[in-house]
């Protein structure tokens, strides 16, 4: 019984813990927001289309030293 209501009053004490924690988190305004999500799209498709690159002309020089070995 001991054991629960110590398990229970560290629970309580977390998660007040907790709050006060996050009364002290400095949160973005919206146009922060709004600019750091561009920049994760844009980034995005900037990686794609790069790998996109690299894979076909690493899959065009492997494919040519394959055809050349094998015929």
């Amino acid at each position: 019984m001991a054991d629960a209501k110590n398990w229970l009053q560290a629970t309580k004490d977390y998660i007040n813990e907790i709050k006060l924690e996050m009364r002290r988190v400095s949160w973005p305004n919206r146009k922060q927001v709004e600019n750091t999500t561009a920049v994760v799209i844009v980034s995005v498709f900037a990686f794609a289309g790069y790998f996109a690159i690299v894979d076909a002309v690493l899959s065009k020089g492997i494919t040519g030293i394959l055809n050349f070995f094998t015929k």
